[in-house]
């Protein structure tokens, strides 16, 4: 009879689990390892996010229940669980932004990149991709730079005082970067 860890083992390709399997290594015993475990190991997926069965075989692997883990992965924004774009932006929409225009960004933003309509929305969290998987726009409730509002990050940079003008540019960076690539 197959065990849970043999079922996820199954599912994870080898290169992965090598990988997976030294991360859970290097942390063992250590404090809020989880944390760290997950997010070495979604750095390291290249649409950085975590696939279901990634999930399974870490809570078999590293002896976390499941449940544990998913509840980890859904409470915290910076983990994905739906494949992400090449690029990232994050607006949020906490009070401060909100009230700063955050909502505006946020829609010229998906109509900019013809996301309309194409987004999960769960209250005012969203994640969506384009099509060509060169975007992914999500929405945080709070970066806690409240001062700055509204503020966008855009690949790990937080930009503080943003207006569409400045993203609008941020984004034509990020396309041009792409195509001398």
């Amino acid at each position: 009879m197959p065990t849970l860890a043999s079922e996820a083992a199954s599912k994870v390709e080898k290169v992965d689990q090598d990988f997976i399997d030294r991360v859970i290594a290097g942390q063992n015993g250590r404090p809020g390892s989880l944390l760290s475990i997950l997010e070495q190991v979604q750095d390291h997926h290249p649409n950085r996010y975590l696939p279901e069965e990634t999930l399974e075989y870490i809570a078999a692997r590293a002896n976390i229940p499941l449940s544990q883990v998913y509840s980890v992965v859904t409470f915290y924004a910076l983990f994905n669980q739906e494949p992400q774009g090449q690029n990232t932006i994050c607006i949020c929409r906490g009070t401060a932004c909100h009230t700063r225009g955050s909502r505006n960004l946020l829609e010229r933003l998906m109509a900019d990149l013809n996301l309309d309509g194409s987004h999960e929305e769960s209250a005012d969290k969203i994640a969506a991709s384009t099509p060509d998987g060169k975007y992914t726009v999500r929405t945080v409730a709070c970066f806690g730079q409240c001062a700055l509002a509204p503020v966008v990050e855009v690949n790990h940079s937080i930009y503080g005082h943003m207006n569409e003008r400045a993203l609008r540019r941020e984004v034509e960076a990020l396309t041009k970067e792409r195509a001398s690539q």
